[in-house]
Parts: C-alpha cells; sequence; structure tokens
C-alpha cells in the first residue's frame, strides 16, 4: 500500500459534477484529486477475503445478541426489541454496509461496522472507477459496487408487487446525504423499480391505521431511509412504524451491527481474532491506550482517543448519552502526515470494493478526504 502524487485532471471537478458528485470540494478539499493509492493484487485479495469473514462473523454476532437477550446491551430500546427480532427472524434482507479496517500491509483489524446509514458511496463506485479510467486505464480498482447495486435492486424488485413505487428518503438541507440517496435511487432506476424520492420531513402518518403516506397520500410500502435507526425509533411516529409493514432498507435488525456494542460482543465469540482488536464495555480492561466510542456516533464525533504515553484527542459531538465501548487503540498508518482508514463494501452478502478516507489526525470525520486507489494486475 502506497500513497502517491500524480497529476490533477484537467476539468476534473466538471467531470465529478456531470455524475451528480456536487460536494467534491466539501470544506475546501474533499475528493483529494492528485493523490491515490497503490495497491498489490495481493493486498486487495486479503481485503476482498476478510470482508467477507467479517460479514459472516457479524451475521453470527447478531443471531448471539437474539439467544442471549442482549438487545438492550447494545442499544436497542426495550420497547422495541420485539420489532427488532420479529426482523431477524423473518430474514429481512439487507441491502449494503461499509467495514472501516486498519490496513498498513501487515496487519488487518477491523475498526467498526457502518451498518445502517453508511454514506461515501457515490465516491466509491462511479467517481473513482472514473478516475481509473482517466488515469490508470491499464490497471484495475477493487470496485464493482454499481454492479453489485443494480444486480441487488433487480433482485428486489422481482420480489415486489407490480409496479409498486420504492421511495428513498434522508433528511433535508445535507447535501451529501442527498447525493447518496439520489446515487441509489438512480441505480434503482437502472433496475428497473419506480424509485421515487421524498424527504423524510415530507413523510405523513396515519397513526389510527398504522400507516405512513407521501405527499400525494400514496401508501409507502417499500422505502430506502439514509436515516439512523437510533433516530427513527426516539421519532414521534416510532410506534407506528412497527405496524406499517414496510419493507425498510436497512431492516430493523441491522439497528444490532450499526451499534458499536457489537465491537465487545465480535471479540467475546472470538477473542484473539487476527482481524478483529481487543473490545469492551468497560475500559478496566485496558492498563494501556484505548479508544473510547458512543454506541452510536457518526462521522467521528464524539470518540476519545487516550494514548497512555504522548497527547490523548477528543472530538466533539452529541452523542454518548446512550453508552460507550472501549476499543484497543490501534493508530492508523501515516502517510506524511496523512492517517488513512480502509472502507470496505458489502452489498447483498458479498465484498464489493473499496475507498480509502484520510486525515490529518488518527481519528476519521465527516472532513476527512476521500482519495481514489488501483491495483496493478
Amino acid at each position: 500500500m502506497k500513497r502517491i502524487s500524480i497529476d490533477r485532471r484537467p476539468n476534473w471537478q466538471e467531470k465529478l459534477e456531470d455524475i451528480g458528485f456536487t460536494f467534491h470540494s466539501l470544506d475546501g478539499v474533499y475528493w483529494n484529486e492528485g493523490i491515490c493509492y497503490e495497491f498489490t493484487a495481493e493486498e486487495i485479495d486479503w481485503i476482498e477475503a476478510v470482508t467477507g469473514e467479517m460479514d459472516r462473523l457479524c451475521l453470527e454476532a447478531v443471531a448471539y445478541v437474539m439467544e442471549k437477550d442482549l438487545l438492550e446491551k447494545v442499544g436497542v430500546p426495550w420497547r422495541h426489541k420485539d420489532f427488532i427480532r420479529e426482523s431477524w427472524k423473518r430474514s429481512d434482507r439487507s441491502l449494503y454496509g461499509r467495514f472501516d479496517f486498519f490496513f498498513d500491509g501487515d496487519e488487518l483489524k477491523l475498526l467498526e461496522y457502518n451498518a445502517d446509514t453508511p454514506t461515501s458511496l457515490i465516491e466509491s463506485s462511479v467517481a473513482q472507477w472514473m478516475w481509473l479510467e482517466d488515469v490508470f486505464p491499464r490497471h484495475d480498482q477493487f470496485n464493482s459496487i454499481h454492479e453489485k447495486l443494480t444486480a441487488a435492486f433487480r433482485d428486489i424488485g422481482r420480489s415486489m408487487p407490480g409496479k409498486t413505487p420504492f421511495y428513498f428518503t434522508c433528511v433535508q438541507d445535507h447535501e451529501e446525504d442527498f447525493v447518496n440517496v439520489e446515487y441509489l435511487r438512480d441505480v434503482a432506476l437502472q433496475a428497473g423499480l419506480d424509485a421515487r424520492h421524498l424527504f423524510i420531513e415530507d413523510i405523513g402518518c396515519s397513526r389510527e391505521v398504522g400507516r405512513f403516506y407521501d405527499l400525494e397520500g400514496g401508501e409507502i410500502r417499500y422505502l430506502f431511509k439514509l436515516y439512523p435507526w437510533e433516530w427513527m425509533l426516539n421519532d414521534e411516529f416510532a410506534d407506528s412504524v412497527p405496524e406499517s409493514g414496510m419493507t425498510l432498507f436497512e431492516p430493523p435488525w441491522k439497528m444490532v451491527l450499526s451499534s458499536k456494542g457489537i465491537l465487545p460482543i465480535l471479540w467475546e465469540m472470538y477473542p484473539d481474532h487476527e482481524n478483529l482488536l481487543p473490545s469492551y464495555f468497560d475500559a478496566s480492561r485496558f492498563r494501556g491506550s484505548y479508544v473510547r466510542k458512543p454506541l452510536f456516533s457518526r462521522e467521528g464525533a464524539n470518540i476519545f482517543y487516550r494514548r497512555r504515553f504522548g497527547r490523548s484527542l477528543q472530538t466533539e459531538g452529541t452523542y454518548g448519552t446512550e453508552g460507550s465501548i472501549f476499543q484497543e487503540l490501534k493508530e492508523l498508518p501515516c502517510f506524511e502526515g496523512n492517517y488513512a482508514a480502509i472502507g470496505s463494501w458489502i452489498i447483498s452478502g458479498e465484498a464489493a470494493g473499496i475507498g480509502v478516507r484520510e486525515d490529518d489526525t488518527p481519528i476519521t470525520r465527516n472532513t476527512s478526504r476521500f482519495v481514489p486507489h488501483y491495483f496493478k494486475t
């Protein structure tokens, strides 16, 4: 794994905007044109294999949480435990997720699993593939994200009655979320679905019949939500969600995996696994350095990075009241002051590609930069 400086493409901003990637210069630099990461084919094979292995272990961990009645331990509200259980029993389909890894060429460790609302999707799929074709057309990239998403939506479509609308929702006034949702909606359209956008603030609810509706009064039966389950189950109409009969993506049981409480569960089930880091619900298990993470947090918020020797780090945010977990500190590899994390996508149970995020600190945040990659065949 190498970090390489290259020439920027002429008119690269326009090329990204042509595919709908409008936030490429968020906070000054988001898409880091002129930088890339080079991998070997063996490294890519390794990341792909471990991504599949982590998906398998995580599904086993959900079964363990259900069997041992640990839902409240990982942050599921007690009044919604049955809703989560029933979703798991029905084997409600999952579309996608993103594992975040530490990787330095010698070790590959799971840092966390963005199982419910992962972003950086349009960057990882079409944007960096288009970059590869422009810059390194003779090389390859670990990236079948678009193809696997298209196949997944086609398969979902075969299970839907007639031309039932499939809605895609996110909050208003959040450009990154909107672009990611619009990309997924466009893939669904290409797969033949009647895919429609609807902001979450515009979704109506009838408590009398326990149903949700669009602005024209059409009932919502299928919904992709870029909106976390822990928020949805605390909203005003939360109690109507289990009654609605909606098919939701991600499904309710994914709340178990979106909780960082799954990390100590995984360590309890698979102690000393070569791709896991020691993780606990109690900081007293650590004598040295560790990272404290809220059960539910996003974009690096409310992370406490305790170094036994050296300066500790802490990020601000609004998370943490629901509890935290503690994970052995594994500082990301640093390339000329840039700390790099690997995001590896899983789509319908198959490893689908990676994206690299880098930051000036070891904590990957919403301002961290996206850097494309390639590997030599």
